[in-house]
């Protein structure tokens, strides 16, 4: 009963506050104490008791009120830590006022006529006092003063004698980090309670940090006052609490000490702090205020160890112990593997579901703190990332709803590929350990990385067509260092470029030969450092030779590219259009000599189809008409899972346009004392007409238009390329030229692999002929000890695409990082139903 009248009491209050024709009297201690005094009402609670209209209503009709009600709920705050908030009740009041700010600040943030209210000074009772402190400061003084409060959020550190009551504004913090790790060597005991605490501190931190998403994109860049302050030099806890928020996420363990089904035993308190610290983290590493103003920067004399005013990046780039590296490499890789741990026991384990913060935070350690980046690429521990990441991109590929999660990890393999021991460990040795829904190899990390990506391409949503760029890019800067690709990775590459140089897919956009220039440059730096240990490529390259033969001769004239485009509106693409016949094994003579790759399945009868607008390319199994090793079949790793669009009513959020690849990388040479090589020609040059096919939006701010291109629903194992997705006026438009064609044709890298065909293909020809070869494993043991030394052009030096930062991707990571934070705060759904601006919410 008394939690019922506890509750009616909250209820009048509210209703209270707009139903009164004139504001409330600052001074009725009475009226204002009854909503945080005396009552413990959950959060959920406060919630539903006070709904969105009615505080829309009250900040619209009678504004005083509500501004009264922020004043004293936080002057409520600071009253406690001038108390110390020593109390049961002190300490009740604290979490009741946390709670009823969080709950009204979004609607606060969300009205531009409130912009600046929470940086006016509290009431001081004196008209001349300027130097009074905004309400914000006192707000986020009192939060991190409370966040370090023995006996409240930290176990105090008891003392004798007259001095054991420590005063909370003069505590040392830094006694009291909450975690032992980086800085801080004692491992201070656990308390639910104390979790739960700080979880709900940390939440009404976030939600001041979240006045961001209440600003168009365009406007997201400038400074927020409130993360300005709290990683500034003013807010005397930044050190302990930046400690503190990473050695809490890097030292969680879910699994604990690995009792079965724990989880559902016991109330873990401690997973949705972690989950908060990681959000606050991101947030505010987020927020460098000198790359975003040049003005701000040049004003500032620290030189380049102190990165901005911005405290949280400053301690971060500082970090530079191998142990304090180690602690945060081995925390993030353990937690981002939680969700791929297999037990013989259904749901046995604990499953997080913060992987898409954990892959923010690593990509701002590695932004910020290149010594870590080296550190994590000088080991095989590099892998612990890749692994995991593989695993997302596979397990979200079909899922729109999982775009922004498919970018945040293409872009951190395309960071890490652009450093050579990448490439190196991508050598070692993989054993299945995670279920994924990809063809059963034996082979290397480099085979997993060409097989994940092959289905993310042949089979993922069509909203990843902008990032086949990056893809491949990625793919050219490892390349070089692949010592030995699998047969089933081999075939995949090919299957690739037989399906991206299909004439009619070449000519219907400006930039579509891009990915065929990637493809070849990928062979030809695995043929020209790694020919001796890669004779399944080669043999790959021999049986699907003419695929070379038909890029060599593309049409260009115009009666030839007329023909090709038709193709598109066809059903079957006909031999004569792809240079070839249908498998691209068989010479011109239609003598097939070459025994087929049957062991690794189906791959390689793949059957290339054009339907209106879209080019399909089916993984399907040949009839007994058509090849009769068509029992093979293609089989996934044991305990996987084919990757499921979103389920019906599933919210996302938009996201900003994805940046070329040309405007987020830029060309390096691996051996940087080399001579300075000539750009290659598939980096577009002021004069080259831009594509807008390979920068097809997959999503912004403003509502979406409908593509003007109908799109089947392709089957499973098809590459779907819609040419101008997103940009169906500009595709109806774009008519290839003679000139267009000949233009990139003409410098198509095609001489390595030609002349490595002049002088394979007879040897190999002339041994099936006189030993009458049926399998391809004796072929494959000839081109294992051949060479072709002096025999190849002159190798050309290695170009690497390294990542560079730009404004295009700044703003993008930050419109998907508040989406993620959006989306994943449910309970309580914090900024449900509120006018955010930053991103729209969309129902797939």
């Amino acid at each position: 009963m008394g939690n019922t009248d506890t509750k009616l009491n909250f209820r009048k209050a509210i209703v209270q506050l707009t139903s009164k024709s004139q504001p409330i009297d600052a001074s009725d201690d009475v009226f204002w104490e009854q909503f945080w005094i005396e009552h413990s009402t959950p959060v959920q609670d406060v919630f539903a008791l006070i709904p969105s209209n009615e505080i829309r209503k009250v900040r619209d009709v009678m504004p005083t009120n509500l501004a009264t009600l922020c004043y004293k709920a936080t002057e409520r705050l600071v009253r406690a830590v001038d108390n110390s908030c020593r109390t049961q009740g002190e300490q009740q009041t604290v979490i009741n006022c946390v709670r009823l700010l969080n709950r009204i600040l979004p609607y606060i943030f969300e009205d531009a006529e409130w912009k600046d209210f929470f940086w006016s000074s509290l009431p001081s009772g004196s008209d001349k006092d300027d130097n009074a402190t905004p309400l914000a400061q006192s707000l986020l003084n009192a939060i991190c003063d409370l966040l370090f409060c023995p006996d409240f959020t930290v176990v105090g550190l008891r003392k004798s004698g007259p001095e054991k009551a420590e005063e909370l504004n003069s505590i040392d913090s830094c006694e009291y980090i909450w975690e032992a790790g980086v800085g801080f060597a004692q491992s201070p005991p656990r308390n639910g309670n104390m979790d739960s605490r700080r979880t709900e501190l940390l939440k009404l931190l976030l939600t001041c940090f979240s006045e961001t998403m209440y600003r168009v994109p365009t406007m997201s860049d400038e400074p927020n006052k409130w993360i300005v302050h709290f990683t500034s030099a003013e807010n005397r806890h930044a050190l302990p609490l930046f400690t503190s928020l990473l050695n809490t996420v890097c030292a969680y363990d879910p699994v604990g000490i690995g009792v079965p089904y724990n989880h559902l035993l016991f109330t873990d308190t401690l997973e949705p702090m972690v989950e908060v610290c990681l959000q606050i983290l991101i947030v505010t590493l987020d927020h460098d205020i000198t790359s975003n103003s040049p003005t701000q920067s040049a004003s500032y004399s620290h030189d380049d160890t102190t990165i901005a005013d911005n405290l949280f990046i400053n301690y971060l780039s500082r970090i530079h112990r191998d142990d304090d590296f180690q602690f945060i490499l081995k925390g993030v890789t353990r937690l981002l593997n939680n969700p791929l741990v297999q037990s013989y026991l259904p749901n046995s384990t604990k499953r997080l579901h913060c992987h898409q913060e954990l892959l923010v935070f690593f990509w701002k350690i590695c932004d910020y703190n290149k010594k870590f980046l080296y550190f994590v690429l000088k080991s095989s521990d590099v892998l612990d990332i890749l692994v995991p990441i593989l695993y997302h991109l596979n397990d979200s590929r079909a899922d729109q709803s999982r775009v922004g999660l498919m970018h945040i990890g293409v872009f951190i393999l395309l960071l890490l590929s652009g450093e050579r021991n990448f490439g190196v460990r991508l050598n070692k040795p993989y054993t299945a350990t995670v279920p994924m829904d990809i063809p059963v190899f034996t082979g290397t990390h480099a085979d997993l990385l060409i097989t994940v990506f092959h289905k993310i391409i042949a089979t993922g949503h069509q909203r990843l067509q902008p990032l086949f760029d990056c893809l491949l890019t990625i793919l050219v800067n490892v390349s070089p260092y692949l010592k030995t690709l699998s047969m089933v990775a081999s075939i995949k590459l090919l299957h690739l470029l037989e399906a991206f140089s299909t004439p009619w897919f070449l000519y219907s956009a400006p930039s579509n030969h891009h990915l065929v220039f990637f493809l070849l440059e990928i062979f030809n730096n695995i043929i020209q450092y790694q020919f001796d240990g890669n004779s399944n490529l080669v043999y790959t390259i021999i049986r699907k030779r003419q695929v070379f033969h038909a890029l060599a001769n593309l049409p260009t004239d115009a009666a030839g590219i007329a023909r090709c485009m038709s193709n598109r509106k066809g059903g079957k693409l006909n031999n004569s259009s792809h240079g070839g016949t249908r498998d691209g094994v068989r010479n011109e003579q239609n003598n097939e000599v070459l025994p087929s790759t049957a062991n690794v399945g189906n791959e390689s009868e793949e059957d290339i189809t054009v339907r209106t607008g879209q080019l399909t390319l089916d993984d399907r199994q040949p009839s007994d008409e058509e090849d009769s090793r068509s029992e093979i079949v293609e089989e996934s790793m044991e305990g996987s899972r084919p990757a499921l669009p979103a389920e019906p009513g599933t919210l996302k959020v938009t996201l900003l346009d994805t940046p070329d690849i040309t405007q987020m990388t830029e060309r390096e040479s691996a051996h940087p004392s080399g001579e300075a090589t000539t750009p290659s020609p598939i980096e577009p040059n002021a004069k080259t007409p831009v594509g807008e096919a390979d920068r097809a939006s997959i999503g912004s701010p403003s509502k979406e238009q409908p593509s003007p291109i109908k799109r089947s629903v392709a089957q499973r194992g098809s590459i779907r390329v819609t040419p101008g997705a997103g940009h169906g006026s500009q595709a109806k438009i774009w008519q290839p030229t003679p000139e267009w064609v000949q233009s990139w044709r003409s410098k198509l890298p095609l001489q390595t692999i030609m002349r490595l065909l002049q002088v394979l293909v007879p040897q190999v020809e002339k041994i099936c002929i006189d030993k009458g070869l049926t399998d391809e494993s004796e072929i494959l043991k000839f081109l294992q000890h051949g060479t072709l030394v002096g025999l190849l052009p002159v190798p050309h030096p290695i170009l690497i695409r390294k990542y560079q930062a730009n404004s295009g991707t700044t703003a993008w990571f930050r419109t998907y990082m508040w989406g993620v934070i959006y989306l994943r705060n449910v309970d309580p759904a914090i900024w449900y139903d509120t006018e955010v601006k930053l991103f729209e919410i969309q129902r797939v």
